[in-house]
């Protein structure tokens, strides 16, 4: 659809002045992009706030992926199983913990004995709340600052942002393009705290892509190592295997 010009700009002898006004309109108009909405990886962030280069991050419950794996991604850190440290080591196990500072800061070593074994460390934020609704100034300080603080104790800056709860808003996406993170990532399969799936939408078996979310319980009646296992072994029967979020994520 044609814009149509400033009032009586293309008239013959208008005045060089409202020539001048209406072109600096129709280059306003030009570069008003649609605001990008929650989870879209193409549009542009609005105003209120800076964003790196301009762009937001995707949003991601699952990976389009021709390897027959799923991914697993672990919650909170609150869970500090030392079973589990085991398990990933011996099944080689490339999980993604997205940890929060509040809850795994007093077990961090916990964490760095899961990076030696080849887990990769992401951000679930500083304090755990809702970012959704919350000022652009907030939402920054909770994901730069964990950030910072994953950094300063294993020396790696994550890419990845997982949004507590799974909320968030376009103000989330541009305070984390200005936090260095390449991707925002929710998910469609939870393994629940007494071992079952639930699913968000889809079909209602684990299929290739699958983003897995396994949170932390206060008292499971399963074990990290348990629920896990038991995971593992029905992927194993639908012939699927664990991909690295990390390494898909960067190849889309």
């Amino acid at each position: 659809m044609r814009r149509r010009g400033a009032p009586g700009a293309a008239r013959r002898g208008a005045p060089r002045t409202a020539l001048l006004a209406a072109a600096v309109l129709l280059a306003v108009l030009a570069g008003c992009g649609r605001q990008a909405g929650p989870g879209d990886a193409a549009g542009r962030p609005p105003g209120g706030g800076p964003a790196a280069g301009g762009e937001v991050p995707p949003v991601v419950d699952r990976v389009p992926t021709g390897d027959k794996v799923v991914f697993l991604t672990y919650d909170d850190g609150a869970e500090r199983d030392p079973r589990f440290i085991d398990l990933v080591r011996e099944r080689r196990l490339p999980v993604s913990m997205f940890l929060t500072d509040s809850v795994a800061g007093p077990g961090y070593a916990h964490f760095a004995r899961l990076r030696s074994v080849g887990a990769s460390l992401q951000n679930h934020t500083l304090d755990h709340p809702a970012l959704r609704g919350l000022p652009y100034a907030g939402q920054r300080a909770e994901i730069c600052g964990q950030q910072r603080k994953l950094a300063s104790r294993f020396g790696v800056r994550p890419r990845l942002l997982r949004p507590p709860y799974g909320a968030y808003d376009t103000t989330t996406l541009r305070a984390a393009a200005d936090c260095g993170i390449a991707a925002v990532v929710l998910w469609r399969v939870t393994l629940e705290a007494d071992g079952h799936l639930t699913y968000t939408r889809g079909p209602r078996r684990p299929v290739p892509g699958d983003i897995v979310s396994v949170p932390s319980g206060e008292v499971p009646p399963l074990t990290l190592a348990e629920r896990t296992t038991r995971l593992l072994r029905e992927l194993g029967e639908r012939g699927l295997g664990v991909g690295r979020l990390e390494d898909h994520l960067e190849h889309r």
